[in-house]
């Protein structure tokens, strides 16, 4: 079975402060269901057109893992924290074996 990736790039932030209480539920909500982080932080460049704003990698067992870590209720409530505080990319996709 093929590893999963879940790549979060975040386009804008408009409200730190509710990032951060979110990273504080979100996190742990996705390594307890699996999640593996691998990286997180802003990019040390960019190319073709990138956005230097913070990016999220994390690795799953499966696609299955990450889409039932994202709609578990433990990181859907990290995410009602979040709101729209930032713009952000979210993509889950499966690993080459």
């Amino acid at each position: 079975m093929a590893k999963a990736y879940w790549i979060a790039a975040y386009r804008s932030i408009k409200d730190p402060i509710a990032l951060a209480e979110y990273a504080k539920l979100g996190a742990p909500a996705l390594q307890r269901a699996g999640g593996r982080i691998l990286a997180r932080g802003t990019p040390a460049h960019v190319y073709d057109g990138g956005i230097k704003e913070r990016t999220v990698l994390l690795e799953f067992d499966s696609v299955e893992h990450a889409i039932a870590a994202h709609d578990s209720p433990a990181y859907q409530e990290a995410l009602r924290l979040l709101g729209n505080a930032v713009d952000r990319d979210l993509r889950i996709v499966e690993g080459v074996d």
